[in-house]
């Protein structure tokens, strides 16, 4: 499947890339940052693999990496996670490619998405990106950290959650964004009152205006 892109409409200087959650696709976060897009800023949504997933009973469905619960204590599909950070690393690099600097690119993700983005922002050295949008997700593999971070300590990050969330209980998204404080303090942590499992207006107004301030034009 193509990678939905939505290209800049004047000069490029930044990107955003932003990874669905399990069993969607790119589609659906491309027409949602389309209506908030700004000029000068790329925004690339990749679509997952399809693969058998635990959670689901074995069903076949696109997925970063295998999910066997959603909870702090399931089990995990370490390789998968980490061959999903590396995945994310590699559209880095097609945007470094371009002449765009990880200080102007944008990392993000819905709950699985999210996940990876998260993991793969903190293991992976080199420069900081320009931020990190974590969307009713979790950060995977928890009970490496802070040991495993080798990167983007400094780095702005916009994590939000619904507080109806019956998927990712919201417990889950505070535990993570209290861990990551401990390591990477700019972190603001936003809830949602009536939100489950999804998105809504402000917190779509809230990504919004995380991109114009860590993204402004150059």
């Amino acid at each position: 499947m193509a990678t939905p892109v939505i290209n800049a409409t004047s000069r490029h200087t930044a990107t955003v890339i932003f990874l669905h959650g399990l069993g969607d696709t790119g589609h659906g976060w491309s027409e949602m940052f389309r209506q908030i897009r700004h000029p000068h800023v790329k925004y690339v949504c990749p679509t997952a693999k399809v693969m058998p997933v635990t959670l689901n009973g074995g069903m076949r469905m696109p997925s970063w990496f295998d999910i066997r619960g959603l909870s702090p204590g399931s089990a995990e599909d370490e390789p998968g996670i980490k061959s999903a950070a590396e995945l994310l690393q590699s559209y880095v690099a097609e945007e470094e490619k371009e002449g765009i600097k990880r200080d102007r690119i944008m990392v993000g993700g819905f709950s699985q998405g999210g996940a990876v983005a998260l993991y793969s922002a903190f293991t992976h050295s080199g420069p900081s990106f320009a931020g990190i949008i974590a969307l009713s997700t979790w950060l995977p593999l928890y009970k490496t950290f802070p040991g495993a971070v080798s990167a983007n300590q400094t780095t702005q990050i916009l994590q939000c959650h619904g507080l109806d969330d019956g998927l990712v209980a919201p417990s889950f998204g505070k535990m993570t964004s209290e861990l990551v404080k401990s390591f990477s303090p700019n972190i603001r942590f936003k809830t949602y009152s009536g939100m489950g499992h999804s998105s809504c207006d402000q917190e779509i107004e809230d990504i919004r205006d995380f991109i114009a301030e860590c993204l402004p034009p150059v």
